[in-house]
């Protein structure tokens, strides 16, 4: 038996578990199985290490993207880059090596959600400066894509209250990274100023649960494109498959 599974501070509205058993139901795969391992702090993960010998790779969500790389022995050339994770791989020797799948699955998925549109003319808001928008930030940079963070702190970049008129009017992809939206808070968004959204604009929301957040749904009533993070999650979890299958 083999021994898979994702690690985070809170997994109840996890899509991996129910993907994955769906996959290995669907391919007929006996000898793989998925879990959740939720820890109350990183400094959990070492016990998990022990409990768990059967482990050969875990998926990492937040906010243990950036926290759990002082566990890992190895890192991805692409993973380096980012500097975070989202994927390990228990290697046969005994090491853990990391590596980033949100970079290819949001990649993967951006392209066919801008369509026709060049991407040296579009530049793009990354809400939230977590271990996630590293990914973004690092795609939107391999596609030729100005970007700039916005958090509530100005030495990150940006704050939500500098997003006026004009910003919004050159920023035309906007990319929540944050929490804000997933179940159960399904009233909360990102405090932009959705009245100056048009429909040149195009929302990419991380959270996919629920598929439709208030962050879109107000940029929607605005004209602008919108996206959910599911696609982004299944192109991830296959490029994690894999990486544990060496495929």
């Amino acid at each position: 038996m083999k021994k898979l599974g994702l690690i985070g501070e809170t997994l109840h509205h996890s899509f991996s578990k129910k993907y994955f058993r769906e996959k290995f139901e669907k391919e007929e795969i006996l000898d793989w199985v998925y879990d959740l391992y939720e820890l109350e702090n990183i400094g959990k993960f070492e016990q998990l290490l022990e409990n768990e010998r059967l482990l050969v790779g875990l998926n990492v969500t937040s906010p243990y993207k950036q926290e759990v790389l002082k566990y890992i022995h190895e890192l991805d050339d692409e993973a380096a880059a980012i500097g975070a994770i989202n994927t390990i791989k228990f290697t046969t020797n005994g090491t853990l090596k990391g590596y980033n799948t949100d970079a290819i699955g949001f990649e993967n998925s951006l392209i066919p959600f801008l369509g026709t549109a060049k991407h040296q003319d579009i530049k793009a808001l990354i809400l939230g400066t977590g271990g996630a928008s590293k990914a973004i930030l690092f795609v939107l940079n391999k596609l030729g894509i100005q970007s700039s963070y916005v958090s509530r702190s100005a030495t990150k970049g940006l704050t939500y209250q500098q997003l006026d008129k004009q910003i919004v009017s050159q920023y035309k992809l906007i990319i929540n990274c944050t929490p804000l939206g997933t179940f159960p808070l399904v009233d909360a968004a990102p405090p932009i100023p959705y009245e100056l959204l048009t429909a040149q604009h195009f929302l990419y929301d991380l959270v996919y649960n629920p598929k439709k957040t208030l962050f879109l749904k107000r940029g929607e009533q605005q004209g602008a494109k919108t996206i959910n993070g599911i696609s982004m999650l299944a192109l991830q979890a296959e490029a994690s498959w894999n990486i544990w299958n060496k495929i």
